[in-house]
């Protein structure tokens, strides 16, 4: 193993849906800065691959297959945390989905109460599992832990043809807020990022791939963007590690838009 640095050097940060755009971005940086990594998804392929990788540059994993839509697998992703390096200093609720593009009365029910499974419930499950740890590290060791919940632009106004995702991503905001207020003084920050379209699988194969898919989609996704363009992965999860670096310690409660300046007009 490498001698590491960084801001989070002995700390422990579990990141769910670990194996897609962001989760992919955040574990390369959070193990660029020290982390001992515990990574959650459901594709076992490419969590092997991505949990190689990173060894290989020097990291300590520990990766677990599983859908956050299950309360057991949030409860086993922190148990792996703690039987593997023993603490939990940074827990990112980022594993989501979405749903076929459509307007409300035509969402298919099936496919409203999975986004709703995952993209809210699923935050729920970690935070119910990853919160009494964090608790006790405070009360025992004096130690400050961080939650990032990853909700979305479309947790904070309207989203037309998606509003089954988006009141998920309400949800997650409501319950980021009401969490961070209830443990604001035991340890525990707790925030949320509301991030605008970004280069993503979830973007790049549903919103784009809907909309028949090149420059000509990509221009139309983003016509309401100031910068008009996409977020590319690495812009949004650089903003991770500012949010959830102990050094920001008086920071919860938030709801971060990284939105290329949409959440302005």
């Amino acid at each position: 193993m490498t001698n590491r640095v960084g801001a989070f050097v002995d700390q422990t940060v579990l990141i769910t849906g670990a194996a897609g755009g962001f989760g992919q971005s955040a574990a390369h940086l959070f193990a660029g800065e020290g982390a001992n990594l515990v990574l959650s998804d459901i594709n076992k392929e490419k969590l092997a691959i991505l949990a190689a990788e990173l060894i290989e540059e020097g990291a300590e994993v520990a990766d677990i297959i599983g859908s956050v839509a299950e309360e057991g697998h949030c409860k086993e992703t922190v148990d792996l945390a703690m039987s593997r390096f023993g603490r939990l200093d940074v827990a990112i609720n980022n594993a989501g989905i979405g749903h076929d593009p459509a307007k409300t009365a035509d969402v298919d029910s099936a496919q409203a109460r999975l986004t709703l499974d995952v993209d809210l419930m699923g935050v729920f499950y970690g935070m119910k599992h990853q919160i009494p740890v964090m608790e006790a590290a405070h009360t025992e060791h004096g130690r400050q832990s961080s939650i990032l919940n990853v909700a979305s632009l479309a947790g904070l106004g309207g989203a037309p043809t998606i509003g089954m995702y988006a009141a998920a991503k309400f949800g997650v905001v409501g319950l980021t807020k009401s969490a961070a207020l209830e443990y604001a003084r035991r340890g525990i920050r707790i925030n949320a990022i509301c991030p605008a379209f970004a280069r993503t699988p979830m973007v790049e194969d549903g919103l784009l791939a809907s909309q028949g898919g090149g420059k000509e989609a990509e221009d139309y996704l983003t016509r309401g963007v100031p910068m008009r363009r996409l977020a590319e992965p690495e812009e949004i999860t650089r903003s991770m590690l500012w949010i959830c670096d102990p050094r920001n310690s008086f920071m919860t409660g938030q709801a971060i838009a990284l939105d290329g300046g949409t959440s302005a007009m």
